[in-house]
């Protein structure tokens, strides 16, 4: 009999495998093996063999040697939950081959022992089901790179059995089974895997047939816990997983949150490779990243909305259905309120994307458009002035701007963001049975807060600099301001600084009837129509056709988000190019002195450019200028901003794998 030895991965004392605190490894789910309580935090390799596997969260590494062991060391107890910081220090990667005994990483105990999490060091061989007769762990104090245990392999022809082969049929007809005894799919919300496990959320845990899921061979156990259905695969996880989502179809894989801690750990890695010029282009990227990334789920809604409002707006304008009507406000709302409570859907989708809790910042975007709060901001009292901002509400004395956060999505992803590094950090610090009350309860308090009383003003203030100095280069020369204005308004908007204009646009037409800056802004809505009507025409993509059709309408209607956040901005040289068409018909704007009466711009809004008196060169300005701002952007797009391409090189862009693992 062939006889091998496994090293301690670190020092500390070792004790057999029964008497580790994780079902899972002790019962053997996981194969044979043993655990170490470390002393220090040096980790090296337990053998000798390539690494196979270093999960996302740096918790688990896999070895395979050349006699076929696979191993799997695993460091600490739920250390899973510390994905956002992990105390783990990894210096192998997958693919690298290493001998018995080499320096693999190191490990903080005392942040693990900080966050509440045991920080045993688990060695299992994966595969001994095939591999071993017995395992013999030398039980005691051990040193790091010392035997930890003897492996009796099994006999040659056993040995030389292949593990169970990644049989499409095989898994399909588990994951067939795992389907039909969770409740089918009409049960099944979403779906995850991490290194030993098939994670379901369902709607109905009871529906759930655990004990004949248990007796399903390739299944090793089942197991419930923060909120998801488990079951325990092992090795095969990967091919399981695949298969059920097959099944399953799409939209059940969650590879947004599958994938949050990998790319975290890609993202540190590339950062600490580039230069200072490098880390501004990628900040950059990142952030413009996010936003498109946050707005693609409703762009549908959007562009939908925004062609109902063009549609109303001609209703109103040849007199067809009356402002204060209620088939006006029917109408209305039905066009608006993906807008109004954008905060609300902007707050859940980039809480997915930037890995934090989506219910919590839907509700911190609840808060923001909650009826009282929009009543200060547009109605409140301004008691006096600080830096440009008019106090209008005062917090536990503390005079405060309370501004309105209808329509707005800059200052939810910024909310996202901050959710996403203080969730973690509330669950590290607060007990167990304690979490389900006080993390959100907190969350929602410090995010709404933090929006409130310290980012909506700051936001303000920039905006209130911004529009004095707009007011101050229009007065200079129009055609100048037309030209900053136009090419840097859609810009304004992404980051909600174009709020600043609208209070001078509604005190011109309050005031004087007309607006010239309104007529410049809607330059700008006319120059995103025409980049995105070019993808639509160049386009041979099928889904992408089906998008910018759409958001080519609703942009000529007024509303541009579908068109920028969907596709201008995302491929990044349409964003460029309209953006220049917006300069081109923004300079001719002024330097032609349009006039605009009414607040509806772009194509649909063309009787806004009527004189009430009778029409003057400001509707045929109108006309010229969107003409040329039309075929500046078109054209510029057709030939420089777009290609099949990059919707390609998007859509084929490999889906990395879940690797992070969870004890039970």
């Amino acid at each position: 009999m062939k006889q091998v030895q496994l090293l301690s991965p670190v020092t500390g004392q070792l004790i057999a495998l029964s008497d580790v605190q994780d079902p899972v490894f002790s019962q053997g789910m996981m194969g044979q093996g043993f655990g170490v309580e470390p002393d220090n935090g040096q980790v090296v390799a337990p053998v000798s063999g390539k690494i196979t596997m270093v999960a996302a969260t740096l918790h688990a590494i896999g070895f395979t040697t050349k006699d076929g062991l696979e191993v799997l060391v695993h460091l600490g107890i739920d250390t899973v939950e510390l994905k956002d910081n992990p105390p783990f220090k990894i210096n192998v990667q997958v693919g690298d081959e290493v001998q018995a005994g080499d320096e693999i990483g190191r490990m903080d105990l005392a942040a693990i022992k900080a966050a509440g999490k045991q920080k045993t060091v688990i060695l299992a061989v994966t595969n001994s089901a095939d591999k071993v007769d017995a395992i013999n762990a030398k039980i005691g104090i051990v040193k790091a790179g010392a035997i930890g245990a003897d492996v009796d392999l099994k006999e040659a022809a056993a040995a030389t059995k292949q593990p169970v082969a990644a049989s499409g049929n095989k898994y399909d007809q588990l994951a067939t089974q795992i389907i039909d005894n969770i409740g089918g799919v009409a049960n099944v919300k979403s779906v995850i895997h991490c290194i030993t496990r098939v994670r379901f959320y369902l709607k109905d845990e009871a529906k759930a047939n655990d004990d004949t899921i248990r007796d399903l061979k390739g299944v090793i156990d089942v197991a419930k816990a923060g909120g998801q259905y488990q079951v325990v695969i092992g090795p095969a996880v990967n091919d399981v997983y695949d298969a059920v989502v097959k099944q399953l179809g799409p939209g059940f894989g969650d590879d947004d949150a599958s994938m949050v801690a990998m790319e975290k750990e890609a993202n540190k890695a590339a950062w600490q490779k580039m230069t200072p010029w490098q880390k501004v282009k990628h900040s950059f990227s990142a952030l413009i990243g996010v936003i498109t990334g946050s707005m693609i789920p409703v762009i549908g809604l959007l562009a939908a909305s925004g062609i109902l409002k063009g549609v109303l707006a001609l209703l109103t304008s040849f007199k067809i259905v009356s402002a204060t009507a209620p088939t006006y406000v029917i109408i209305n709302a039905m066009g608006d309120s993906v807008f109004y409570f954008l905060p609300i859907f902007v707050g859940f989708t980039a809480a997915k994307k930037l890995g934090s809790d989506p219910i919590i910042m839907g509700i911190v975007g609840g808060v923001l458009t909650y009826p009282a709060i929009v009543a200060i901001a547009t109605t409140g009292k301004v008691t006096s002035h600080l830096l440009g901002m008019g106090i209008n509400a005062d917090f536990f004395g503390l005079p405060v701007h309370v501004a309105s956060y209808t329509y707005s999505i800059f200052p939810m992803i910024a909310g996202a963001w901050l959710a996403s590094k203080l969730e973690p950090w509330l669950k590290r610090v607060i007990p167990t049975v304690l979490r389900m009350i006080f993390v959100p309860l907190l969350e929602v308090v410090i995010i709404s807060g933090a929006i409130l009383l310290f980012l909506g003003p700051i936001i303000t203030a920039l905006s209130g600099a911004l529009a004095a100095g707009i007011v101050k280069i229009y007065q200079l020369s129009p055609a100048i301001s037309g030209l900053i204005i136009g090419g840097f308004y859609q810009v304004l908007v992404i980051f909600g600084l174009h709020w600043a204009i609208i209070p001078i646009v509604a005190n011109d037409i309050a005031t004087t009837g007309h607006s010239y800056l309104n007529a410049i802004v809607s330059a700008t809505m006319v120059a995103q129509g025409g980049a995105v009507l070019a993808i639509a025409m160049k386009s041979k993509v099928a889904s992408m056709k089906e998008l910018a059709w759409p958001a080519t309408i609703s942009a000529f209607c007024g509303v541009t988000e579908p068109a920028m956040y969907g596709i201008n901005l995302k491929y990044g040289r349409a964003f460029v190019t309209a953006s220049i068409g917006g300069a081109v018909g923004g300079f001719l704007t002024g330097l032609m002195n349009v006039n605009m009466w009414g607040f509806a711009g772009s194509l649909i809004g063309f009787t806004s450019f009527v004189n009430p008196k009778g029409i003057d060169f400001s509707f045929w300005g109108f006309l010229i200028a969107s003409l040329v701002d039309i075929i500046v952007a078109f054209t510029l797009t057709y030939m420089f901003g777009f290609s099949d391409a990059d919707v390609k090189n998007v859509k084929t862009a490999p889906k990395k794998k879940h690797l992070g693992e969870q004890a039970a």
